[in-house]
């Protein structure tokens, strides 16, 4: 018998059990006598109508069980009842990281019932009741809050009763949240309210607020109905825009150009006062990184409905400089690297931010033999220069107001020394990036961006070993190591509404090059690829969709679903992906029982550790995952996953055998895996450790275990440990 594979095979029961007895710490002693701890809280309907969602209306419970890990364990009571009497440090601790028990409170159950017929009445369902049932044992409580909505009521009458006649006007030519047959809704109500504020405040209305507003409601239990008013008071005067001046801020200095400010200012004079032009007008100013903070003033001329409007705007420094160290670790090598940041915000007094960043980074490697350095090195520079509107001709000025945009050059030169080869990159870009106000989805397009990677210098030991080999054929290896030149252009949308989120993006290379080369006859090399400066062009296009989804939220938790697709197809002056283009699979965010680079393509099984970052790569990327996380205690979250995915190549490269894509193998090709994390959740960022294990292995040798390491499992075999900062998806 494997002793091994069997002690494996229980350390998930055992830690189950540990968790069990530590959440069953006793916990008696902290319970006053003639109390209960509150073990369980349900609220259940017995209506029929569909828009009673027990689920919804959990909010107005005023107690809350403790929190259970998994919904069946609760740990943190267990944590907390560990700690002792006394206020020794650990004691302190275990408190602090634990979780107090909830000892039931019949007040606050009576206010809940309270709470939850108001809210069922507020729905419209003016005759609706509230029971609570209790069950007790020993020292537990569950409480369980019956709904007894009834029916609901409905709108008979609807009257609006409103003294001024020019808002009378005005409030007609709006469509109206209520009216007749409708059903009875506080919500509703309100949110007519507000509508009306909304609606008038930007037609000049300054002065006016939605305390103004009031309803009157009789009920009419004989017609299960509701006679409704809508009362607006008094007279009520529209202001215009007088003049608009700007002022600096503690040096009583503007250090923006008056273009500027005027572009970023959407009140106008001579113009009704709007609220929703003050508040763009807040915005755009904001957005800009030039300023600290903005004020707006508005003065009421003496005995007219004339407003002075005084902007005053304060600027930040402009200049900063920065340094920040880090260690990294690339594959077990431990090496660290520095980077020292120049950055201009305000630098042609239009918020146009400008930086340079000057990096330096060390790794020493182990493992290479027959090399005379043993170390990796590299250093960069790179500058950005972003102007916060469109710089394009030809846009309206309407379109340009309407959206908030940046304009990006950017340039960086990065040279990489490692005792295989010396890389050279020179890249350049022109960028936009906008978003429609008030919107939940963002654009980039990428006008033109320039790669020149070129090779100065590549060791006698690693010509010998790989690319002059006959016996290696391998031409993605041998591609990745000549010069290339790159020219592309690319489109992305992003949508996040906190629910769903959508990210797209597609890219295409060298078309404008073939094109010119065909037309006017570009020179060849000897492989029959067209030529620009004496290199080879790349020719592809490239798409890429990610999608998630929050399919279940509850107060501590959540089911989140994500898809993942990416495909690139070289064509043309290229028959393989450039390498900075291909896909590669497992990781913390891919696959999470392989470790990052080592999955695929297909069922293809590596040979040679030393390269598989360029053998374990394709042209086809699926990843699917879902995952349900948890609020723990104090900091902790947790999760459960599984994923499944995996990458492919488009060609039938004689090197990667196995890693083509294919219909009817593609199931089969799919890399399954499951695990748990553990996150550390400090508000300004997450760090998580994932450990993931396979389930699905599809490089497995014949009739091995390998295949199916979820019956099969092996530790040493199977398991991968992820450390990253920030969720996977």
């Amino acid at each position: 018998m494997d002793l091994k594979a069997t002690h494996n095979r229980f350390l998930p029961p055992i830690c189950l059990a540990a968790a069990l007895v530590l959440s069953s710490c006793s916990v008696s002693r902290d319970i006053p006598e003639d109390n209960y701890l509150l073990n369980k809280v349900k609220v259940v309907t017995d209506s029929k109508y569909h828009d009673i969602n027990p689920g919804n209306l959990k909010g107005y419970v005023r107690q809350k069980p403790n929190s259970r890990w998994f919904s069946a364990v609760k740990l943190p009571l267990g944590v907390y009842a560990m700690a002792g009497k006394d206020s020794s440090w650990v004691n302190r601790m275990l408190r602090q990281m634990g979780e107090a028990p909830v000892i039931y409170d019949t007040l606050q159950a009576q206010m809940t019932c309270k709470d939850l017929q108001q809210a069922l009445q507020n729905k419209g369902y003016l005759d609706a009741q509230v029971e609570l049932f209790i069950d007790k044992k020993k020292h537990k409580l569950d409480a369980v809050y019956v709904l007894h909505p009834g029916k609901p009521y409905f709108v008979r009458e609807l009257d609006f009763v409103i003294e001024d006649t020019t808002v009378a006007r005005l409030l007609r030519g709006r469509s109206s949240l209520l009216h007749q047959g409708m059903q009875f809704s506080v919500e509703t109500l309100s949110a007519e309210r507000n509508a009306i504020t909304q609606y008038l405040q930007n037609r000049g209305y300054f002065r006016f607020h939605k305390e103004y507003i009031t309803y009157g409601a009789r009920k009419d239990e004989e017609q299960q109905g509701v006679n409704l008013k809508l009362l607006l008071q008094q007279q009520h005067k529209a202001y215009t825009i007088d003049s608009i001046k700007y002022e600096g801020g503690a040096d009583d200095h503007l250090h923006l150009r008056p273009k500027v400010l005027s572009e970023n200012t959407f009140l106008e004079s001579g113009k009704p006062y709007s609220a929703e032009k003050l508040q763009n007008t807040y915005n755009h100013f904001g957005r800009l990184g030039a300023v600290k903070y903005t004020n707006i003033a508005f003065e009421q001329q003496p005995d007219t409905t004339l407003l002075d409007a005084t902007i005053q705007v304060q600027t930040n420094k402009p200049s900063t400089i920065s340094f920040q160290p880090e260690g990294t670790n690339t594959a077990g090598d431990f090496g660290a690297a520095a980077s020292l940041t120049y950055q201009n915000r305000n630098l042609f007094r239009g918020s146009e931010t400008f930086s340079l960043q000057l990096r330096g980074a060390y790794e020493a490697i182990k493992g290479l033999e027959g090399y005379s350095n043993q170390d990796f090195t590299e250093y960069s520079a790179e500058t950005k220069l972003s102007f916060p509107r469109f710089i394009m001709p030809f846009l309206s000025r309407s379109f340009r107001r309407r959206t908030i945009a940046t304009s990006e050059l950017a340039l960086l030169y990065d040279v990489q020394d490692r005792p295989e080869f010396h890389r050279r990159v020179l890249s350049a870009g022109w960028s936009y990036l906008w978003k429609p106000q008030n919107h939940h989805d963002s654009y980039r397009f990428d006008l033109v961006n320039l790669n020149y990677v070129f090779m100065p210098w590549i060791s006698e030991t690693f010509k010998t070993e790989y690319l002059d080999n006959t016996s290696n054929q391998n031409v993605i290896l041998r591609y990745n190591y000549e010069d290339l030149f790159i020219m592309k252009m690319g489109f992305g949308y992003v949508y996040n509404n906190g629910v769903v989120a959508l990210k797209t993006n597609v890219e295409t290379a060298g078309n404008l090059l073939g094109a010119c080369s065909k037309i006017f006859g570009g020179s060849k090399n000897d492989l029959g690829q067209y030529k620009l400066f004496n290199i080879a062009y790349a020719q592809y296009v490239k798409g890429d969709f990610d999608y998630t989804q929050q399919i279940l939220k509850g107060t501590n938790d959540q089911l989140v679903f994500h898809i993942g697709l990416g495909i690139a197809y070289p064509y043309g002056n290229t028959t393989v992906l450039p390498f900075e283009k291909r896909y590669f699979s497992g990781g913390a965010n891919s696959v999470r029982g392989w470790s990052v680079r080592s999955l695929g393509p297909g069922r293809y099984k590596d040979k040679d550790g030393r390269i598989n970052f360029i053998t374990m790569t394709g042209d086809l990327k699926l990843d699917l995952n879902v995952e349900y996380r948890m609020k723990l205690f104090w900091k902790f979250n947790g999760a459960i996953f599984a994923d499944a995915g995996n990458i492919w190549t488009l060609r039938d490269y004689p090197d990667q055998p196995g890693g083509q894509f294919k219909f009817n193998t593609f199931l089969s090709d799919l890399a399954v895996s499951y695990g748990a994390g553990l996150r550390l959740n400090f508000d300004y960022f997450i760090l998580r450790f994932d450990l993931g294990m396979k389930a699905i292995n599809p490089a497995f040798e014949i009739e091995s275990e390998a295949h199916y390491p979820l019956l099969h499992p092996k530790l040493s075999r199977d398991l991968a440990f992820h450390f990253a900062v920030g969720m996977p998806f």
